[in-house]
């Protein structure tokens, strides 16, 4: 929730039937046996579906899944687990789900009544009621929340006006819908209300009458991801046919989207252009959707991600940029007065430059300070920078904030950039259950009050967690985490069952982070669990991230690989009893383990995967991928195909056990990757275990129910293939 400011191949086979010749590797010149599966809510599909899952229920269910599952459902609904909330004016807003509320209940409270033991909430909008109402299975999208005028505040308005996001099932896809927060409830359109119906895309405030739609308009109007390409203005009270064009992309872009900022005195309107993952144009756009409409870029370089704060312009660099006779490295934070930089000016501090172990993971405005996160070998550590007055200028100054410590992640957020230097700050371990504190003085004498802490699930005495390099192929030091019974972590005591997780992609950091299910359905059994931070991620920054890009996506897999032997070579594990896992781009990571690396490992699970590379640019999203991947439709396609795990994989060779994991419902990474790969593999007799969630969207699950039983099949596969 944010308030403002902020062609089909021919070949089939029918359900369960064996071809006798699926090409070894396959060739992508041949069709595709398994193509079939591709038809996401097609008859046949779902009928192998339902059949695989029997086959999965019956060979994993039992006493260990219903202990297992039980112990996670508790977690997921304990009631005394922290409720994270945002600031919408003298209320404090709460997203909650638990046993009594699996859809979810939208509510709020007071800062007085949440520093309580047991607050008083004020139930908004209630989801399970709203689903049963309507026969829908509303998941929460969130909610964007209109910050009344400067007037409208001084003459005590409250915030009434909210954009309530919902999604059927879990699809990225959702709705939109303008909710009353005084009369909490949903204003009909015969009353001018807004809505916009199910696609990919969203509405967004520009004033009380007004809010951006970047939406599907019809033919011709979404991204070859499926994304929106056109932005509008849209008045209250007119059909959404009538709303004015402010920006439309090409054929080629990712997404189009705008949005105004609100902050008093530096009101803006923005749109923004993807056209792919990591290139990107801003615009600053005056009289929006009318004759006299005028965007001006923000002339910085693709890559680069901008932000801006009442006079500040921020810019966060992936390369380098060459600019007024300087350079500026990849990985820097950069600042100038924004006005200065519109005019030509190209007068940059330097907030933050990298370093051969550290790198920017976030920066968080507040009224008068900027927060800045940054990762030192994959540890938190925070810094506030204060600008200097404009117009008269000068340095900015520095201090710290000292919280959090080793192997635990920190992470900082602004209560209200408009009008305080508040900011909630989460602390939280591998071992350590999550805080959440409010700061107070930051920029000059922070003190933090612990408002919530998280209840420790799981008994953690004689419990570590230990950081260790892997050198990976190339010579390159791998960090990863290793958490588990003291005895079992220094290898004096192993080798034990240990599960490595991975992901390294799209430049996103793994952090530690506490865990009551890993704790209670691994930790607290005798296992051991361990996270891989491999290249491809934002560990150590854009030069991490691109070391594993399109042609040297390898070196992630390497870095994974080094890390298992390194496990092994600690005496922690062995091959027989490591299990890895991925979900999504990690996925990919985990069908390219159970392809190139099958003696590593002792077990596989494979979560919402890609693992179809030649197919994947034209599944749902996946078209939106191909600066991280590359296009198989080009020549890109002769280093797509090293790590395709669908055409890698070979039938004569042995693989180890098995799990893949998706969702029907996922709009993001079409769920036939996962089953084409588990066909190919059943049809020639391999381990294969599979579970495809009904609903649940990428995310795996829709409700906590349906999570404690992924999570379930998770753990009791590890347990059977790992345990023994």
């Amino acid at each position: 929730m944010s308030a403002e400011p902020t062609s089909a191949p021919t070949t089939h086979l029918t359900p369960g039937a064996s071809s006798g010749v699926v090409p070894t590797p396959l060739d992508p010149a041949v069709p595709d046996p398994f193509a079939w599966l591709e038809d996401v809510e097609g008859g046949e599909s779902l009928a192998w579906v339902r059949e695989r899952n029997a086959g999965s229920a019956a060979a994993l269910g039992g006493e260990q899944f219903a202990t297992i599952e039980r112990e996670v459902r508790e977690v997921l609904d304990s009631e005394a687990k922290i409720p994270h909330v945002a600031k919408v004016g003298d209320h404090y807003y709460n997203f909650w789900q638990d046993a009594a509320h699996e859809r979810g209940l939208w509510r709020r409270t007071t800062l007085g009544s949440y520093r309580t033991d047991d607050p008083e909430w004020e139930t908004v909008l209630d989801l399970d009621a709203l689903a049963a109402e309507e026969g829908e299975s509303w998941v929460w999208h969130g909610a964007s929340v209109l910050r009344p005028t400067e007037a409208e505040l001084a003459a005590g308005e409250p915030y009434r006006r909210a954009l309530v996001s919902l999604s059927p099932g879990g699809s990225d896809s959702d709705v939109t819908r303008e909710l009353d927060l005084v009369e909490k409830r949903f204003v009909p359109e015969s009353e001018g209300g807004f809505r916009r119906e199910q696609a990919k895309g969203g509405l967004g405030w520009r004033d009380a009458d007004s809010v951006y739609v970047f939406t599907d308009f019809g033919p011709g109007t979404l991204t070859p991801s499926g994304y929106p390409r056109v932005v509008k203005l849209w008045h209250r009270g007119t059909p959404l046919a009538e709303a004015a064009t402010v920006y439309e992309g090409t054929d080629e872009d990712m997404y189009i989207a705008a949005r105004r900022s609100r902050t008093p005195g530096f009101e803006r309107d923005l749109v923004t252009r993807s056209i792919a993952f990591y290139r990107s144009e801003t615009y600053l756009v005056t009289d929006p959707g009318t004759p006299e409409q005028v965007l001006t870029k923000i002339d910085v370089p693709l890559s680069a991600e901008v932000g801006l704060h009442r006079e500040w312009l921020l810019v966060e660099l992936r390369d380098d940029w060459e600019v007024a006779g300087r350079t500026y490295r990849a990985g820097s934070l950069l600042a100038a007065p924004f006005d200065d930089f519109l005019a030509g000016s190209r007068d940059l501090t330097v907030l933050f430059a990298p370093t051969p172990t550290t790198s920017l993971v976030g920066a968080t405005w507040t009224r008068h300070h900027l927060v800045v996160n940054v990762l030192e070998d994959v540890q938190n550590r925070l810094h506030v920078l204060t600008p200097p007055e404009l117009p008269a200028g000068g340095p900015w100054t520095r201090s710290e904030l000292p919280l959090g410590g080793d192997l635990l992640s920190v992470g900082v957020g602004a209560v209200d950039p408009v009008g305080t230097d508040d900011v909630w700050v989460v602390t939280t371990g591998y071992l350590t259950p999550s805080t959440l504190g409010l700061a107070t003085g930051v920029g000059h004498d922070p003190q933090v009050e612990a408002l919530k802490r998280a209840p420790a699930f799981f008994e953690a005495e004689g419990l570590v967690a230990r950081q260790h390099f892997a050198v990976s192929d190339d010579g390159t030091r791998v960090p990863y985490f290793v958490v588990g019974r003291a005895e079992l972590v220094s290898g004096e005591a192993g080798p034990a069952p240990t599960l490595l997780w991975g992901y390294g992609g799209f430049e996103h950091p793994i952090l530690p982070g506490y865990s009551g299910t890993v704790g209670r359905a691994w930790l607290a059994r005798g296992g051991v669990y361990a996270v891989a931070n491999i290249r491809g991620g934002g560990e150590y920054g854009p030069a991490w991230h691109q070391a594993a890009l399109r042609e040297k996506r390898h070196k992630a897999y390497e870095d994974f690989a080094a890390v298992a032997r390194d496990l092994v070579a600690r005496g922690i594990t062995s091959p027989s009893r490591l299990g890895m896992e991925g979900r999504s781009n990690g996925g990919l990571l985990a069908g390219n383990m159970l392809t190139r690396y099958a003696d590593l490992f002792g077990a596989v699970i494979v979560g919402v995967p890609l693992l179809d590379m030649k197919r994947y640019s034209h599944l749902l999203a996946g078209a939106s991928w191909m600066a991280e991947y590359g296009d198989p439709d080009t020549d890109d396609w002769e280093f797509l195909r090293d790590y395709s795990p669908y055409h890698l994989y070979a039938a004569e060779r042995e693989y180890p056990p098995v799990l893949f994991t998706t969702s029907t419902k996922d709009d993001r990474v079409h769920p036939g990757h996962a089953r084409k790969m588990a066909a190919l593999m059943l049809d020639a007799g391999k381990d294969v275990t599979y579970y495809e969630n009904i609903e649940g969207g990428h995310g795996g699950a829709a409700n906590n129910a349906q999570a404690a039983h992924m999570a379930a099949t998770h753990w009791t596969f590890l347990w059977q293939r790992l345990g023994r």
